[in-house]
């Protein structure tokens, strides 16, 4: 049997089935059940103290979301396509339920300050989760980073090898990637901790509402200011999905560095079987599936934000029938984002690291030779004049199939008599690691501090 529409009082046809199901919303707005229900007590709750409808009726209404909760969190409840939304179906439900009380309980509201509030309670509850899916990453390369302190790899720009670093370094450059991607969610979190119930459908409510007291009972630390935008607003939603664009960036550019490092031409580290698949025609294949998906995935996120901006980007205030378009884009990009931070979490913390391999690597290319440079400007040399030096050196090297620790001090002498017999010392990795010292550079007593900073949280 159909359900009778709650707004029909107006319409003398029955809405066309293919419309009804084309805007209905409640395939995928069912999952703001349990926001919904916690909104709706509390506005009953202040319809009751402000005494707009009788206290009786209040726990009438209570009594019967709370089962409803019940009934839908046990899969027992039958949501309806033609009651359009979860707002919808649980009030039909309620009214059904309990009678002339459900009814009462739209007092004072609309569906469009209804749904914003819903949003926001859901998007406040899952930016905490969030925010502890990064912590978890954040600690697995804490972990990393502290397990293989010593170990060097090379540095690179230009995908070419620069310089030597040590791998706890380069783990540490995610750590502030990550920790600015909490921090951005942290922000966006405030802004969404506004209440916006109380705005009606645009103009406010004729009703003595207690606004501030519907925010007290959500733990929301202040009200909307202005019905209009109350009821129009999403730029929290498109702060949320910009921010996750951007940690999703950066997901997929460690997803990118962990595809090539555990290449058989790479071989810097190797995956957990846990975390990859193997080929149906090529037994020898292991192949990094999950960083690859999550690389694939950030694309599906910029979309996402794409999408919303899209839908935004000309409407009139207030609301518009646009506006249920903003849910399957922010739930995916939740989705995808808790997903995959989780997934990465646990990838990082039982990836395998070749340290010799990382080394061996580290000594190739030159890498060294910014320190030969460094060590002419200590003798006075001018830096550009030292650069010229050292290049002619590194072309020498090619030349002859030879490494800069490979010269002999006569060698040396040929193209500066500035370079004495300590050379090969200040050039070795290692030295070449730890003389930088400074704040934020990659020697090791530098990136052990870093270490213990970040695991306190400073």
């Amino acid at each position: 049997m159909a359900h009778e529409k709650l707004w029909g009082g107006r319409f003398t046809q029955p809405t066309d089935k293919f419309v009804e199901e084309f805007t209905a919303s409640i395939d995928f707005d069912k999952r703001l059940y349990h926001q919904d229900i916690r909104g709706s007590i509390a506005h009953a709750r202040m319809l009751g103290k402000q005494g707009i409808i009788p206290m009786a009726d209040v726990e009438e209404i209570v009594h019967g979301l709370q089962e409803i909760l019940r009934k839908i969190e046990a899969g027992q409840f039958d949501f309806s396509v033609s009651l359009e939304d979860i707002h919808m179906n649980i009030e039909a439900r309620l009214s059904a339920k309990i009678g002339e009380a459900g009814k009462r309980l739209h007092t004072g509201r609309s569906r469009n300050d209804q749904v914003a509030l819903d949003i926001r309670l859901y998007l406040r509850d899952e930016i905490v989760e969030i925010d502890a899916y990064l912590d978890l990453l954040i600690d697995a390369l804490l972990c990393q980073a502290e397990q293989h302190l010593g170990v060097i790899m090379p540095g690179y720009t230009h995908l070419q090898i620069a310089q030597p670093i040590l791998f706890s370094h380069h783990m540490l450059a995610y750590v502030e990637m990550f920790k600015r991607d909490r921090g951005r969610m942290e922000d966006c979190a405030r802004r969404a901790d506004v209440m916006p119930l109380g705005a009606g459908a645009l103009a406010g409510t004729t009703f003595p509402i207690d606004r501030e007291h519907v925010a007290e009972l959500l733990d929301f630390p202040e009200v909307t200011r202005n019905s209009l935008d109350s009821v129009s607003d999403r730029d929290f939603a498109l702060e949320f999905m910009g921010a996750s664009a951007i940690l999703m960036m950066h997901l997929s550019r460690f997803a990118e560095e962990l595809i090539l490092w555990s290449t058989s031409e790479f071989g810097f580290v190797e995956l957990s079987d846990s975390f990859c698949t193997g080929s149906s025609i090529m037994p020898q294949k292991k192949n990094p599936d999950v960083p690859e998906l999550v690389r694939g995935k950030t694309g599906r996120v910029y979309g996402n934000l794409m999408a919303l901006l899209t839908v935004m980007k000309s409407l009139p205030l207030a609301y518009n029938k646009d506006m249920q378009e903003d849910k399957e884009p922010l739930f995916d990009t939740i989705d995808t984002v808790k997903g995959s931070l989780k997934i990465f979490g646990d990838m990082v913390r039982e990836m395998r690291v070749n340290g010799e391999t990382m080394r061996a690597a580290a000594a190739k290319g030159f890498s060294n030779a910014t320190d030969v440079a460094d060590y002419l400007v200590r003798t006075g040399m001018p830096f550009r004049d030292a650069h010229e030096v050292v290049g002619k050196a590194v072309r020498y090297c090619i030349e002859r199939c030879k490494d800069l620790l490979d010269l002999s001090p006569a060698e040396w002498q040929q193209f500066s008599p500035a370079i004495g017999v300590d050379i090969r010392e200040a050039i070795t990795l290692e030295a070449s690691v730890n003389a930088r010292k400074a704040t934020g550079g990659t020697a090791l007593e530098r990136v052990r501090d870093e270490i213990e900073r970040a695991k306190t949280g400073k």
